[in-house]
């Protein structure tokens, strides 16, 4: 553990401290870890670290094996960061709110809102929220009518091999954000996405509960580890169903 990391914040000339440089300078400005320490607030842990070098260790243990510490922090979850000596609850629950408006603020940019012109792009979003992940994960982008994404939506968690949702949980977010429509999407932790009957029977049930509330259905993707499949265009699902 090198000294910087016990250095106390309040030891630092207010030049240095990341809170003051922030209003000075600019987050822009700011390197990764003095953020994470704005985030943190105060120190602990081993050695009783400062906020600063309490960020820096984080970022030391995200980027264990060569991992880009930032798109780790992309996918970390609750436990993982509390494994971290000196974050606790309330850091780390600061930590994955921070990440998630970050998230949320860019799919949400109104001016450049990604436009789901086919299964394609649509994969392209979906990446970010369940490749890789060890558990299914059911999610819901939420579209206006000219099929912008002004949103998306976790709807459930599964195990390793399977998923539960249900209509009333997929189009509940929808209705409450006025979505004209959805694209569903969920993952295959192992990497395959071939649908199984299962996916193909929740996507009729999701089709005729589209139609009952009018919200359209673009489509219900499969994500696998480095493929997808539109059940639009591999399944007959959809045959004799009017969409908009």
């Amino acid at each position: 553990m090198t000294s910087n990391y016990r250095l106390r914040i309040c030891d630092l000339p207010s030049t240095e401290r990341p809170r003051e440089r922030l209003l000075e300078v600019g987050p822009r400005n700011l390197s990764t870890g003095e953020l994470i320490a704005i985030l943190l607030g105060t120190g602990q842990g081993p050695g009783k670290l400062s906020a600063v070098g309490l960020a820096h260790l984080l970022l030391n243990e995200l980027g264990r094996g060569s991992k880009d510490p930032l798109s780790a922090l992309r996918e970390v979850g609750p436990q993982q960061l509390m494994d971290i000596d000196g974050i606790g609850p309330a850091k780390g629950a600061t930590i994955l709110a921070a990440v998630e408006l970050g998230r949320r603020t860019f799919l949400n940019r109104p001016l450049d809102r990604p436009i789901i012109d086919g299964p394609e792009t649509a994969h392209l979003i979906f990446q970010s929220e369940l490749a890789f992940q060890p558990q299914e994960r059911f999610v819901v982008l939420l579209l206006d009518i000219k099929n912008r994404v002004i949103g998306t939506h976790l709807v459930s968690l599964g195990t390793a091999d399977e998923t539960i949702a249900i209509p009333r949980d997929v189009f509940r977010e929808a209705v409450r954000q006025g979505a004209v429509g959805i694209l569903a999407g969920h993952n295959h932790p192992s990497g395959d996405s071939t649908p199984s009957p299962e996916d193909i029977a929740l996507t009729r049930q999701l089709l005729k509960a589209s139609q009952i509330l009018g919200v359209t259905l673009l489509d219900h993707l499969v994500i696998g580890q480095d493929c997808f499949t539109s059940l639009r265009r591999t399944t007959d699902v959809w045959n004799g169903i009017t969409t908009a």
